[in-house]
């Protein structure tokens, strides 16, 4: 009987192995392979198409050019980041000797004034953007949940929201420009203006995704889990806390992942149109260069723009699916 059950095992397991085999290469495919043959598709029309247009700066850079750049990009930052060293390195020497001259000199520090580089554009750009995502989500969300809870606020809220909701980034910079300038008057700023600007304008138009979704979500929770919070009469912040956000998580974070879209297209628009530090700065003064290297460049930003887009998305969708109940919700 033994030899009988082994026998079978050995079956299941040789005929097992292919099928997994099987579901392996399947996957790979799916996953892998036919990603692959789009992006070698997108590639290869890229490259065609560079090689026939010709614009006042020379052709339409393809994607060999724009490697180089990218290339040549890392290189400054290496080379900024040479200098800066430099710089404290002299800095230090000089105060060490003016010290030894004057032990009661006290040593100024001066902080390096040097260029920004791409790379030191990109984190000014994801401060700046997950500075303004974060305070719109303090704001929404809650406004979002009381909007849900309450009918009345609600009819109230509703159509100052559908009006302010279309608004387009390139309106309200100025009013921001103008009201920071008002109101953040100092000499010695903490916080620099240019970042409070581009911070509160992302804010102002990722705002309202996530008021709306949070609304509907917390609007639409389950009549039953209402009755039992009921039953249970538990206090208006334990059926928040208990009931509402686990209910309408999902939501939520569908709202999230939609602002947090529409800020990064908003803080890109804004540092072009304010010249505030970051990738959109970039952008616009390798468009006002105008030299042969411009168009490459500005073609390695819209891909590192894009990229770090779909980044934050996945990073948000992540999240999701890490304090969802509702694992479809999050599934792609």
């Amino acid at each position: 009987m033994s030899s009988t059950t082994s026998l079978v095992k050995k079956l299941e397991e040789q005929f097992e192995l292919p099928n997994v085999a099987q579901e392996f290469i399947k996957k790979s495919v799916q996953y892998v392979g036919i990603p692959m043959i789009g992006i070698l598709v997108f590639l290869f029309l890229w490259s065609i198409a560079a090689q026939n247009i010709d614009t006042s700066l020379g052709k339409f850079p393809g994607p060999s050019v724009v490697m180089e750049q990218f290339g040549n990009l890392y290189e400054e930052h290496q080379a900024s980041r040479e200098k800066e060293a430099a710089f404290y390195e002299r800095q230090d020497e000089r105060n060490a000797k003016r010290m030894e001259a004057d032990p009661n000199y006290v040593p100024k520090v001066r902080a390096y004034t040097g260029k920004e580089t791409f790379l030191d554009q990109i984190v000014t750009s994801l401060i700046t953007v997950m500075s303004g995502f974060l305070l719109a989500a303090v704001i929404a969300i809650p406004l979002g949940i009381a909007i849900g809870l309450n009918k009345t606020l609600n009819t109230a809220v509703n159509p100052i929201i559908q009006i302010f909701k279309p608004v387009s980034p390139l309106a309200w910079l100025p009013l921001v420009t103008m009201v920071v300038s008002a109101l953040y008057v100092t000499p010695d700023p903490t916080v620099p203006k240019s970042f409070l600007n581009s911070m509160i304008t992302v804010t102002l138009c990722c705002l309202w995704p996530m008021v709306i979704n949070t609304s509907v979500g917390v609007a639409s929770i389950d009549s039953d889990l209402v009755n039992v919070s009921r039953v249970l009469r538990l206090p208006a912040l334990k059926h928040v806390q208990k009931i509402v956000l686990p209910a309408s998580i999902p939501m939520i974070f569908t709202g999230m992942r939609l602002s947090l879209g529409i800020a990064w297209m908003v803080l890109i628009a804004a540092e072009m149109l304010a010249q505030n530090p970051g990738l959109g700065k970039f952008v616009w003064d390798e468009f006002q260069n105008g030299s042969s290297d411009s168009l490459g460049r500005i073609m390695a930003a819209v891909i590192v723009i894009g990229f770090i887009g779909f980044l934050l998305d996945r990073c948000m969708l992540q999240i999701q699916r890490f304090v969802s109940w509702d694992k479809a919700s999050a599934a792609r």
